[in-house]
């Protein structure tokens, strides 16, 4: 057998994605390169690693333990790499980060220069939501988290980054009645909410319950970027995080509507167990991010301050 390191990638992501179209497009290949790439693989078996029915691709149970195979293949390979880069003095290895979804408008900022100059270093960034990111955590299958409110029952060392303002913003059809959004009118709004046990609907609850206010036709959605699109076309109203609406409220597709006693005000934190026995790699990020917070702020956030 002379199958390549190239073909086992291929063959892993195949069988991840459970399609040669979705595979070509993770690797930035082009569908025939994969579709030969496998075929070359497959021809060095007797027994049948896939099968396609219609248009689909089923991976065959030899064609699992063939891929089970190829990742431990892969990871000793990738151990090595990081070995290697370890005694040339650069730093090397997996650095694991989980986001809550909002996060990924500022996270990427605060690392791409860290990344960048550190190429031995193969960034996980996982982003899901707060409960997700909090399990994840605990669980010590990440080394950082990013969130906008602490979790009260962990031990943790954080690092503030940067201020989370959340604001009404409704469609861009809306017509004020007045300088401030009065109570009645807030009232009238259909409100959409972000799930449960997320950060944000937690803030425009407590917002709501301390104005007093009756909502009206309450409507769920499970991500920033759903809810953005509700309130652009005009489904409903929503405190939101204003870091993520930036191109939004550019093009005049959402508008901030004033409203007594907003914006709400967080605090966006870089996060990780106190116990943690912190790599060489979540050391140098710690300092990276002290050192530098300040300048990323001036350079990519100074819109907020518009607001």
């Amino acid at each position: 057998m002379n199958y390549t390191l190239h073909q086992l990638e291929v063959f892993l992501k195949i069988v991840e994605l459970q399609s040669v179209t979705k595979a070509s497009e993770a690797l930035y290949l082009t569908q025939p390169a994969v579709s030969i790439q496998l075929k070359n693989f497959q021809e060095q078996f007797k027994i049948p690693l896939f099968e396609v029915v219609g248009r689909r691709i089923y991976i065959t149970e030899f064609g699992e333990e063939v891929a089970q195979a190829a990742q431990k293949i892969l990871d000793e390979v990738k151990a090595i790499n990081y070995k290697a880069l370890t005694y040339q003095g650069e730093l090397a290895g997996k650095l694991k980060i989980a986001i809550v979804s909002t996060a990924k408008y500022v996270m990427p900022y605060f690392i791409s220069d860290f990344i960048n100059e550190n190429r031995g270093i193969d960034l996980v960034m996982d982003v899901t939501n707060k409960a997700e990111v909090i399990r994840a955590l605990e669980n010590n299958e990440v080394d950082f988290a990013m969130v906008s409110t602490i979790p009260k029952k962990l031990k943790i060392n954080k690092i503030e980054l940067m201020k989370n303002q959340l604001f009404m913003v409704g469609g861009k059809d809306y017509k004020m009645k007045g300088k401030y959004l009065s109570k009645s009118e807030f009232q009238k709004l259909p409100l959409i909410y972000r799930e449960q046990g997320s950060a944000t609907r937690l803030a425009m609850e407590n917002f709501i319950d301390s104005k007093k206010i009756s909502t009206y036709k309450k409507m769920e959605l499970t991500s920033n970027e759903a809810l953005k699109q509700a309130v652009i076309s005009g489904l409903g109203f929503s405190i939101m995080p204003l870091i993520g609406i930036k191109n939004a409220l550019a093009i005049g597709e959402l508008q901030v509507i004033p409203v007594r006693g907003l914006p709400i005000i967080t605090n966006w934190n870089l996060i990780w167990l106190s116990s943690k026995n912190m790599s060489n790699i979540g050391k140098s990020l710690i300092e990276h991010v002290n050192e530098n917070k300040d300048a990323v702020i001036e350079k990519h956030f100074t819109w907020l301050k518009r607001h």
